[in-house]
């Protein structure tokens, strides 16, 4: 079937509408239940907690962890400590402490047994080791905002719950780079905290997450993806979670961040192993996320299109109104973007991120997003 510059322009005119309603729908059925969340009160108990952190040759960065994790607000925990054939410091700074104060819980691994690399191996261990059911992990890098954190994520549980997942943000810094990858990690959390609420767990980050051990041995750990390097939280959080078992923490001061990727280089590697594993999503949720992508390549280009092609539609009442009215159309997109972003952001304690920019960032990532998820099909990690 072959097609005139006009037939062509209503296909675009149609792509345009539909995408434009999809990305509404969004926004305004499943962002906002993330940009207008509230947090109700309920009854819960302070049972004891293991918190986990794998580690290698963070010495650095255990110098100011250990000392925030030790004076939590909490009546009963323990620090769960699992060296990774650390190669600096860490190994005798760690024994030190263990020595020293009851609530360590050290686990040191010094033979390199961990054929597939990755975190599983060592946070597996450090599982097993876990005196208590209740687990919260989070990574040696990553630093709790204040005392009150293990009590947070704590309080996000009841007698269903059997895991909670949390945002994991990164620290402000100046540059570009920064606020991308501070954006993205407010979009990516938009989309599993909003599931999540929704009733459609999927996903969450090692940086701030929490589960039962019982869960973790009842499903066998990470067994079912073992020889994939990544995919310690979403994989298993995508295999275990679903509408009864899982919760959120959401706390705009009560925060855990971690230091951001300072090069585009590794940024680049760190977001290729997080595609890499998303193909490996259920159905329904690589749908869902599908869609979303889909509409976001669909929406921008049939935008510009139209602003280029007016007399296409041999309009008879003049095309200043065309104009308007496809403007309209963009600029009701944009304060929904705005509305929906900020409100998210607030929500996550997320600030000076030049929201205004938002279909800049909305622009850069759909072309990123692309560019990486086909590399992710073609070149596929070992072992898949």
């Amino acid at each position: 079937m072959s097609f005139n510059f006009s037939e062509l322009s209503f296909l675009i005119l149609i792509i345009f509408v539909l995408a434009w309603i999809i990305q509404m729908a969004y926004h305004w059925i499943l962002f906002r239940r993330l940009a207008f969340y509230k947090k109700h009160d309920k009854s819960f108990s302070y049972e004891p907690v293991s918190v986990i952190v794998c580690t290698r040759d963070a010495y650095e960065y255990l110098l100011d962890l250990i000392p925030v994790l030790l004076k939590q607000d909490y009546p009963e925990y323990e620090i769960v400590l699992v060296n990774d054939c650390s190669q600096d410091q860490t190994e005798e700074y760690l024994k030190d402490l263990a020595r020293n104060n009851p609530k360590i819980n050290l686990v040191n691994l010094t033979q390199n047994l961990n054929f597939f690399q990755g975190k599983k191996f060592p946070l597996s261990m450090g599982i097993k080791s876990a005196k208590y059911d209740l687990l919260l992990l989070t990574d040696a890098d990553c630093l709790p905002s204040n005392d009150q954190w293990i009590k947070g994520m704590v309080e996000s549980y009841d007698k269903n719950t059997e895991i909670v997942v949390a945002y994991g943000p990164y620290f402000e810094r100046k540059g570009l780079l920064n606020k991308l990858i501070r954006f993205d990690t407010l979009y990516i959390a938009m989309q599993y905290l909003s599931l999540a609420l929704a009733k459609k767990p999927y996903m969450g980050v090692g940086r701030n997450l929490s589960y039962r051990k019982s869960t973790f041995m009842k499903n066998k750990g990470f067994i079912s993806h073992y020889n994939i390097p990544s995919g310690d939280d979403d994989l298993f959080i995508s295999q275990v979670a679903n509408k009864n078992n899982t919760n959120v923490y959401i706390d705009a001061t009560n925060r855990v961040e971690s230091e951001p990727k300072k090069s585009w280089a590794t940024w680049i590697r760190q977001k290729k192993r997080h595609y890499s594993t998303g193909v490996k999503y259920k159905p329904q949720t690589n749908r869902i996320l599908g869609f979303l992508l889909g509409s976001r390549l669909a929406y921008y280009p049939a935008l510009i299109a139209l602003f280029f092609m007016p007399q296409a539609f041999n309009i008879s009442f003049g095309e200043i109104y065309y104009f308007v009215i496809i403007g309209l159309f963009a600029l009701t997109h944009y304060i929904t973007q705005f509305i929906i972003y900020y409100k998210s952001a607030k929500q996550l304690g997320e600030k000076h991120l030049g929201l205004i920019f938002v279909p800049f960032y909305d622009c850069f990532f759909m072309i990123f997003t692309t560019l990486l998820g086909f590399w992710s099909t073609i070149f596929k990690p070992k072992g898949w």
